[in-house]
């Protein structure tokens, strides 16, 4: 930098400012009656910001802040606070009718066939049912209801003794745990094959032989459920995320998300109707269960882990129900079934 550039450096308006505004000055000279005296052990030689945080100790007459003094960790926590944590009263909570547990099967031994679960997928969810036994009170009534495949029929069996090997530990009288049934309204979505709509899992013997028959001999121009299914499972294969390909991309063959969703509200509230259980277990498959937290949510939060439930809770008077996933609770209303639309695929209705 030349003289010259840094005189006309020098001439030009200073923008720091290390003082309080004028305002606040004048506001806190009216407070006090007097200008605050400096602190006696400053100096030009003491850094700015040292000098500033002695003065600010010495002043008689600290600003305060609903009813604490500004830069304390009281004052902190006053301007910080949220008023959406604070909890409500007890008379001011809604009144729960029900509490729906939509639960993902345990780590299964493959997709390629009905093989059923792991050990290790046995255990998470008899973990999952010692869980969910501190939510068990005394005389409770537990309803239990799977999807009619394999994998969801082991998980809630090993759910369902977790829980009743568990209640005794937290004090609790023995529930009234109902045997295990089925309920399609919660089975997995279907793909539309020759032979009918099956679960992706079903159909998966009759995809692998018929891709085989295309590739081996040559026929020609595939089928276009043949095309959806195989972009399904060559993702499954290459290590990829189906289920987000499913609820993103249009797949014609395949049933798809909103009527997943339609049929979990559709077995959620008959299970309402038929039983007087406040709880419910249901054991069911991941890519339903993430298309419903969607739609409740409003955003894909991914899919559950092995084991990792939904719960949805429904307000008493049954017009609306608090969704729970992943540390986001969303209020929504219950579905009037009978208003919505049709469904515009009769392949995939019951």
């Amino acid at each position: 930098m030349t003289i010259e550039d840094r005189t006309t450096a020098d001439s030009l308006p200073r923008t720091e400012r290390p003082d309080a505004p004028a305002y606040l000055s004048r506001h806190l000279a009216r407070r006090t009656g007097t200008t605050a005296a400096p602190h006696p052990d400053v100096d030009e030689q003491t850094p700015l910001y040292l000098r500033q945080h002695r003065e600010r100790d010495h002043r008689s007459d600290p600003v305060m802040y609903e009813g604490n003094v500004v830069g304390t960790s009281r004052a902190w926590a006053e301007v910080t606070r949220t008023k959406e944590v604070v909890p409500e009263r007890r008379e001011q909570m809604a009144s729960i009718d029900c509490d729906i547990y939509l639960v993902r099967h345990g780590e299964t031994q493959g997709y390629s066939s009905e093989s059923g679960l792991t050990p290790l997928g046995s255990w998470q969810a008899h973990r999952r049912g010692q869980e969910l036994a501190r939510r068990v009170t005394d005389g409770m009534q537990v309803e239990m209801v799977c999807a009619p495949t394999n994998r969801a029929r082991q998980t809630a069996e090993h759910l369902r003794r977790g829980l009743l090997d568990n209640v005794g530990l937290y004090g609790r009288g023995q529930p009234e745990v109902g045997a295990i049934r089925d309920d399609r309204n919660f089975r997995n979505f279907e793909v539309a094959t020759p032979d009918g709509p099956r679960d992706v899992t079903s159909a998966f013997r009759t995809y692998h032989r018929e891709i085989e028959k295309y590739e081996r001999v040559g026929l020609g121009e595939r089928p276009g459920w043949l095309v959806d299914m195989d972009r399904f499972w060559g993702i499954q294969q290459g290590g990829g995320d189906p289920i987000t390909h499913w609820l993103t991309m249009p797949m014609l063959h395949f049933e798809p998300p909103v009527s997943c969703v339609r049929r979990f509200w559709r077995g959620i509230l008959t299970l309402r109707a038929q039983t007087s259980a406040k709880t419910v277990v249901v054991a069911t498959h991941s890519g339903p269960i993430r298309a419903f937290a969607a739609l409740a949510m409003g955003y894909d939060p991914g899919e559950p882990f092995n084991t990792e439930f939904v719960r949805i809770r429904l307000v008493t008077g049954g017009r609306s129900a608090l969704v729970l996933y992943r540390n986001r609770v969303q209020e929504v209303s219950v579905p009037d079934l009978e208003a919505l639309p049709p469904s515009s695929d009769p392949r995939f209705q019951e």
